[in-house]
């Protein structure tokens, strides 16, 4: 029984050891895509610590600790006025997105 009970405590610390890799590998990948107007001089930019990569449509990086508002202001200041801007799978409505292309260069 006692062996049993080492054996299930061994599993439940394993797991929850575990837990926290699972959960950060699921958070990889792109967080942010910024679609400019026009056409990027550069394929690799840098806002406030964060790297943007351009991926074919649009530039994209992961998640800041910044707001995905400020995010998106940053990127328009450098990239100039965006068609759309996504974080976390959410887009931009008109008027957030209008606010963001008011800090564009």
């Amino acid at each position: 029984m006692i062996r049993l009970l080492s054996l299930a405590a061994a599993a439940l610390v394993s797991t929850a050891l575990l837990s926290p890799i699972a959960v950060h590998a699921a958070d990889t990948g792109p967080y942010y895509a910024a679609t400019p107007i026009a056409a990027p001089a550069k394929t690799t930019l840098i806002t406030s610590g964060t790297v943007w990569k351009w991926n074919t449509t649009a530039f994209t990086a992961n998640k800041a600790t910044q707001r995905d508002a400020i995010m998106c202001e940053l990127v328009a200041k450098t990239t100039g006025k965006l068609s759309g801007f996504t974080a976390g799978g959410q887009s931009f409505d008109a008027p957030a997105l209008e606010k963001c292309n008011a800090r564009a260069k």
